[in-house]
């Protein structure tokens, strides 16, 4: 009697226990009428028939390979079920037959395919060739379905919603609607990431949040994804140009914040910094030959541990920490404004926002004409594209620059808008604040801090000979520039817009600059 093994591929779990049952149906029949022997079973259960790639077919492979000269037949379902790549199935029969003398049976369709026989063969080849055509066909289906569902209905398509989103509706009505707690997490990785936040800090600090993803460059995805500003990358599909299109969710960020996100992120990766408690300033203040000074503890005969600030070049600068951080907290104070003071600043500021709102409203009516005439164009190139007016690439070339117009344009109103109704807000909550400079410091973390001080000397901020030196500052927080320098503590020229040149002690043939006071 000879013997048979079978295969079954089921692409859908909640279909196999019927397909089981109809092909044993079939296989029971097929034994019987050709009385042959089964001897065993391989499944594969949610598996793709593009490639062999599948666990239970090398599971079957590996069968066979050890026990081929007790079995003649493999029974398949039917041929789509058994590969849907006409080229690589041809070969494994081909190989079934040749190699190991095992002929591939069909049995709903009622056939045995023998490479040796022109008529089998060309059943065989038909049979996949078909399979293949009807795979093709519904790629191509979903792809225009998904193409049309992202590009011009702007739906998220997607098992799972992005981190930030829940799934709500069904059908075409189903949308992703803003989870306000993951929210939250995503907001901040933007935020931290645009001020320069190292993003190993990024990270830890998202994760204490409650930000579940653990992958090495999960941040990274959350701020590359479109989807957080309203939008979704989509895919070109055949004449159809990719890209970034308007989706109908709400967004968790405004797309100014994006673009800056992604511009920022196209620039060289800085070099790591971390951050230390101790060491605020390390990787922000810097020698006066130009190099950020590292910071690190060093111990003394007594077993203490003390910080210093160092220059890589050994006979530069090793500043004690408790020094230097004493004298910046001295500058705070030099630099906090009297109450006189502020009231100016603030009728002055309020007087220049009045006039920044009306040239805000001015600009906000332009951009809104000029993204108007521009929708007005792309419908135009749009319907002389379906008449056959134009070619696909002079189609392509408009499409893509009244596409940035438009983007350009909507980030305008949007940015404009925002500063119009924050402007006030912004201004009464942190003017006070000027007047406290060194509490404003003390209260805030280790990234504030950091913060703090490259906003207010413009990253510019040296250190030399026991005193900081910066070219420049604040222009409104100068005012005791000169108590400052009396005192030792801070050099501060803004008149000059350089440093001048001058040999540098500790390094042969090395030319540093240098900034000097008046």
């Amino acid at each position: 009697m000879k013997r048979a093994i079978r295969y079954l591929r089921f692409s859908q779990l909640g279909q196999s226990n019927g397909s089981i049952e109809r092909q044993e149906l079939y296989t029971d029949q097929w034994l019987k009428f050709n009385n042959v022997e089964l001897v065993d079973t391989f499944i594969d259960r949610g598996r793709s028939a593009k490639t062999f790639d599948r666990p239970d077919f090398i599971k079957l492979q590996e069968f066979i390979s050890k026990h081929f000269k007790s079995v003649d037949y493999l029974l398949v379902d039917q041929m789509d079920r058994f590969s849907r790549d006409a080229g690589e199935a041809m070969s494994m029969v081909k190989t079934l037959q040749r190699k190991y003398n095992i002929q591939v049976v069909s049995v709903t369709e009622g056939i045995t395919f023998d490479y040796d026989t022109p008529g089998s063969f060309f059943r065989a080849g038909l049979q996949l060739l078909l399979a293949e055509e009807d795979n093709i066909n519904r790629s191509i289906k979903i792809r225009g379905g998904l193409y049309t569902a992202r590009a011009k209905e702007g739906r998220y398509i997607g098992i799972k919603p992005p981190f930030g989103y829940v799934k709500l509706g069904e059908g075409k009505e189903r949308k992703l609607v803003i989870d306000e707690t993951e929210a939250k997490i995503v907001k901040f990785i933007y935020d931290a990431f645009l001020h320069d936040t190292p993003l190993y800090i990024i990270k830890e600090k998202a994760r204490a949040l409650g930000f579940p993803k653990r992958g090495n460059t999960a941040v990274e995805r959350i701020l590359a994804n479109p989807v957080y500003a309203g939008m979704l990358q989509v895919q070109g599909y055949k004449e159809y140009p990719g890209g970034i299109f308007p989706a109908i969710h709400e967004a968790i960020i405004d797309t100014a914040t994006w673009q800056l996100v992604q511009s920022k992120m196209k620039k060289p990766e800085k070099i790591r910094t971390v951050l230390d408690e101790d060491l605020p300033l390390r990787g922000i203040l810097k020698c006066h030959c130009g190099n950020y000074l590292t910071g690190a503890p060093s111990r003394s005969k007594s077993g203490k541990y003390f910080h210093y600030y160092k220059c890589k070049f050994s006979k530069h600068n090793n500043i004690s920490a408790i020094k230097a951080h004493k004298q910046l907290l001295e500058i705070w104070e030099l630099m906090s404004l009297p109450k006189n003071r502020l009231l100016e600043i603030k009728q002055s500021t309020n007087k220049a926002i009045e006039e920044n709102l009306k040239a805000s409203k001015d600009k906000i009516i332009e951009k809104k004409l000029i993204l108007e005439e521009t929708q007005q164009k792309m419908f135009s190139v749009e319907e002389k594209w379906i008449k056959n007016e134009i070619s696909k690439d002079t189609y392509d070339r408009w499409y893509s620059s009244y596409s940035n117009t438009i983007f350009s344009c909507k980030s305008a109103i949007e940015r404009l808008g925002k500063f119009e109704s924050n402007a006030y807000t912004i201004l009464q909550k942190n003017l006070d604040m000027l007047g406290d400079m060194k509490n404003i410091y003390l209260q805030a973390d280790i990234i504030q801090k950091r913060e703090f001080v490259k906003l207010v000397f413009d990253s510019n901020l040296y250190y030399q000979d026991g005193i900081y030196r910066t070219p420049t500052m604040i222009d409104v927080l100068s005012c005791n520039h000169l108590l400052m320098k009396e005192k030792g503590l801070l050099l501060y020229d803004k008149k000059r817009d350089d440093f001048p040149i001058i040999p540098s002690s500790g390094v042969a043939g090395n030319r540093t600059r240098v900034q000097t006071s008046n």
